[in-house]
């Protein structure tokens, strides 16, 4: 590293640091947003909330009793407050957040949320269904956004090519060793 290149590193540092500054506020955000959300008393519903540990109830409910809007905004609010699940998780996480963590990580924030909603605050209860709503938000979230943040921020971190390196024997490590030209004979 020459001396001309130090400024630019603690710029980069500097700007990562940023980053991940914001990133954890946004979390801080979201979290104070989704315990505004879910765990105030809902006075109106506390005769008519009811545990759903049926998946799929409160979906068909939505559909057959509710306006289009008002079920939009039920079944599209739960789904919205999944998303940043899927966009911060990958930045944050030291390690490379696939599909999968993403999902179970976010099933078990979710479910603990409902969970606390049923077990302490009038008028809630229990939904299976908010569960895999907030879950498919995550992964809607993951797949737009947060799986390119993660890859972008761990190549900078240098962390990305051990991650992105196909396990040896997989499809993708077959395919990545056809794309090389054969070596020249001599």
């Amino acid at each position: 590293m020459t001396t001309d290149d130090r400024p630019r590193e603690w710029g980069r540092t500097l700007l990562r640091a940023g980053l991940i500054v914001c990133a954890f506020a946004a979390l801080v955000v979201f979290s104070a947003v989704l315990a505004r959300l879910t765990l105030t008393p809902s006075h109106a519903s506390e005769g008519v909330a009811t545990v759903n540990m049926r998946p799929g109830a409160s979906l068909r409910q939505y559909a057959e009793e509710y306006t289009f809007l008002a079920a939009a905004k039920q079944a599209g609010g739960n789904v919205l407050l999944g998303v940043p699940f899927g966009v911060l998780l990958p930045v944050l996480v030291p390690r490379s957040m696939r599909l999968l963590r993403v999902m179970v990580l976010t099933v078990v924030v979710m479910a603990l949320v409902e969970l606390a909603q049923g077990a302490i605050v009038a008028g809630r209860a229990f939904d299976v269904d908010d569960v895999i709503l907030n879950t498919t938000g995550a992964l809607i979230g993951y797949a737009l956004l947060g799986r390119r943040l993660g890859r972008a921020w761990r190549r900078r971190r240098g962390e990305a090519e051990q991650a992105d390196e196909p396990a040896a024997g997989s499809s993708r490590w077959r395919l990545s060793r056809r794309r090389r030209p054969a070596p020249p004979r001599p």
